[in-house]
């Protein structure tokens, strides 16, 4: 019966008609038999604003941590009884409720699986996408970890917004680029080649041109892990053009610094054999 609950809740015709269940039918939709219900009731009842005021200022954010871990627990049969507590603290006015929910999203992705992480999760996802730079900096460090379970169409659409990750609320902020380097990185084994020539090098060459040189040591290891996977992929044309660039864009670069970046680039392919010694000369 549990099952034909959730399907009941999941069903496409039912998401919009949600606001309009009866007061009865609200409260079965969050009736489970994993643990006592007056302890779930409770749990439920931390999103209250009064709570706030007579508890804890912070009991949001406490309920946002343990979210996890209750979702754990009653299984992804009973996420219908979660599911409205999840979409109010995720448009909480609090920040660091909101952050506390993006540094965790991947786990949840995990114990809901592929369908209800694309129905329900991925909106979330988004919405973290556009918020400011304390919450956006959780999902981007677990950015590889929740784009590897969503379906290879839902996740080529996530190409397009990389670019954004670039622009920062305070530009002085290098550890989010450092961090998008580092999801780079992981993010070229869930892509093709012609997506990674498209999408990922434009990024990668911005990184490598950043001002903190920690940011530019970590995309030497971007530059040079695309110029292997690039030279696996079938099509051998991507990694000829992406070399061809790399020279002319930093070995014969007018600033020294740019003829600097080649060289380090060079070292680490030579470094990390990523390319056949034939191919490199």
């Amino acid at each position: 019966s549990m099952d034909s609950t959730l399907h009941y809740i999941h069903n496409d015709s039912d998401l919009s008609t949600n606001s309009s269940f009866s007061p009865e039918e609200e409260r079965k939709s969050k009736v489970q038999d994993v643990v006592p219900q007056a302890l779930l009731d409770q749990y439920l009842s931390m999103t209250d604003p009064s709570r706030a005021q007579t508890v804890d200022t912070e009991i949001a954010k406490h309920c946002a941590y343990s979210l996890p871990g209750v979702a754990l627990t009653l299984g992804r049969q009973n996420w219908h009884c979660l599911k409205d507590t999840y979409e109010t603290l995720a448009s909480d006015m609090q920040w660091k409720v909101r952050r506390t929910l993006a540094f965790s999203i991947h786990e949840l992705a995990v114990i809901l699986g592929d369908q209800l992480t694309a129905g329900d999760l991925v909106p979330v996802f988004n919405g973290f996408l556009k918020d400011l730079d304390e919450v956006r900096i959780g999902v981007l460090k677990h950015l590889h970890d929740f784009l590897k379970l969503l379906h290879v169409d839902k996740r080529r659409e996530y190409l397009y917004q990389l670019q954004e990750f670039l622009v920062t609320d305070n530009s002085r902020n290098w550890r989010f680029r450092a961090e998008l380097a580092e999801q780079l990185i992981l993010l070229l084994d869930l892509y093709s080649a012609r997506d990674i020539y498209d999408y990922l090098r434009p990024i990668a060459f911005s990184l490598c041109a950043d001002k903190v040189s920690s940011v530019r040591w970590i995309s030497y290891k971007l530059v040079s892990e695309m110029v292997k996977k690039l030279y696996m992929a079938s099509t051998s044309t991507f990694v000829i053009d992406l070399m061809n660039e790399l020279v002319e864009k930093f070995c014969r670069c007018h600033k020294w610094s740019g003829r600097q970046t080649f060289v380090f680039i060079c070292q680490t392919i030579s470094e990390d054999d990523c390319l056949p010694m034939d191919q490199f000369a």
